[in-house]
């Protein structure tokens, strides 16, 4: 009997298709939510392998409910996502992509992917594109060149970035393309010939980085010490023309005074990926009312890497090790029985 392999949301048909050479493959069928710990403990009962993107929780009681399960497959753990204690003492291995597949590619890939839509969440706010989309629809008649949507525009604008990892080093000659004027800072500075060669302005001072600044642009990584680093007092700090654009973690930012700077014209706008109420904070994410009723801040659904190319090849890595897994338990079920 072939194993069955679930799915914890849809993927690509790069990676479907290769599971479907090996195995029963069942998708949770709904795109507009996370899985809950609940429907995956009850398709862990039905399953052999479950397959991972990096924010599915893998709880004790996942475990508890099929300790026979032959693993579950991801790209890497993520602490206080995936409990590997949990998966140890039942035994049931934790098959990882990262162990087969070209990680620096992969993450090159999302990295490009994701900083494109950190560029295409400033180019809305510059020109207030969803607001503008909005207002055409709604009146259908226009005004060439009216007042009602005037927009800060990229060319001679400045771009502040704290953190200068993956995903800003891949976005800043995006930047530079717009003729913006790009400022960074991290815990270590970049070289002069890396400065030079991405066009960059170190800045050291926060502060001034971020009073300079018409878009200031989260990416830091998110750690412990980084919790809620930027709150009512950086925003105050900001132009009221300026935007604010997060694809890097909602952890990151103090969201109640984020959304209290937008009510008040504290700052003009926001392009947001990332929320506050995401994993592992709580296991079923959602957008928080009060910025969804807001006219200016685009919102995305933390779908950062969202092209065919970069989610293609890493939902086919973590594919892969499931049917290696398969490939290499049948050769030891052939060995012991040619024993026989």
């Amino acid at each position: 009997m072939p194993p069955k392999i679930f799915v914890c949301q849809p993927i690509p048909d790069a990676a479907l298709d290769h599971m479907r050479e090996h195995g029963d493959v069942e998708i949770f069928p709904f795109s507009h939510r996370a899985i809950t710990v609940a429907e995956l403990e009850s398709a862990a009962r039905r399953s052999d392998y479950i397959f991972c993107m990096h924010e599915t929780p893998i709880t004790a009681s996942m475990c508890e409910a099929n300790p026979q399960l032959k693993g579950y497959a991801l790209g890497k753990p993520e602490e206080g996502i995936h409990d590997v204690a949990a998966c140890e003492a039942y035994g049931i291995p934790m098959l990882l992509s990262s162990q087969i597949e070209d990680r620096d590619a992969v993450r090159l890939g999302n990295g490009n992917a994701t900083a494109d839509l950190m560029v295409a969440l400033l180019l809305s706010c510059a020109y207030r594109v969803v607001e503008a989309d909005r207002y055409s629809r709604r009146y259908r008649w226009f005004q060439e060149m009216t007042m009602d949507l005037m927009g800060v525009g990229c060319t001679g604008k400045t771009v502040s970035i704290i953190g200068m990892g993956r995903v800003a080093t891949c976005a800043a000659p995006r930047l530079k393309a717009l003729q913006m004027n790009v400022l960074y800072t991290k815990r270590t500075r970049l070289t002069p010939d890396e400065e030079a060669e991405l066009g960059l302005e170190w800045v050291d001072d926060m502060d001034e980085l971020i009073a300079r600044a018409d878009y200031v642009s989260m990416l830091a990584n998110y750690e412990p010490a980084n919790y809620k680093m930027f709150g009512a007092r950086e925003f105050a700090l900001m132009k009221p023309t300026a935007y604010f654009i997060n694809v890097g973690r909602g952890r990151l930012v103090d969201e109640e005074a984020m959304i209290q700077a937008l009510r008040d014209g504290t700052i003009a706008g926001a392009g947001l990926d990332v929320y506050y109420d995401e994993p592992p904070v709580v296991v079923e994410p959602r957008i928080p009312d009060a910025l969804i009723e807001m006219e200016n801040v685009v919102l995305q659904p933390h779908n950062g890497g969202a092209t065919w190319d970069s989610r293609s090849r890493q939902t086919l890595g973590i594919a892969r090790a499931i049917t290696m897994d398969i490939e290499q338990r049948a050769a030891q079920e052939a060995g012991r029985e040619s024993l026989v």
